[in-house]
């Protein structure tokens, strides 16, 4: 029987940041919807168009969770029929360079990939 080590990690807090973190941007949906909206302020219909295959029911659960955990704000426009704009917040933007490292890892991921793909054929 092989021994087992010891483990020598400080445990994280009870409420981990990387946790807290995760929870928030974790999602089919949610990274996207960051991306969109680090570019510019978008309305749901826009996002809807911007986001394929997306219903309007989740759509709408991850635009309330995301403005609940203060990372976009949703603002009424006085039009006739009002307009609902989303726009990330201060903290919403510090998100961006995580979200854009994740693009950057799953491009490379992606190349390779394509790369094993094509040594792979005969």
């Amino acid at each position: 029987m092989v021994p087992r080590r010891k483990n020598k990690v400080t445990p994280p807090p009870d409420t981990c940041p990387l946790a807290e973190c995760l929870g928030v941007i974790g999602g089919v949906w949610t990274p996207v919807i960051i991306w969109y909206l680090g570019h510019s302020a978008r309305t749901f219909s826009e996002l809807k168009s911007d986001l394929m295959g997306v219903s309007a029911k989740v759509l709408s659960a991850r635009l309330k969770k995301l403005a609940a955990d203060g990372v976009l704000e949703r603002t009424v426009k006085p039009t006739s029929p009002p307009t609902v704009e989303y726009s990330l917040t201060d903290l919403g933007g510090e998100l961006k360079p995580a979200i854009e490292a994740i693009v950057a890892v799953g491009r490379r991921l992606k190349e390779r990939r394509r790369e094993s793909a094509k040594k792979s054929r005969p």
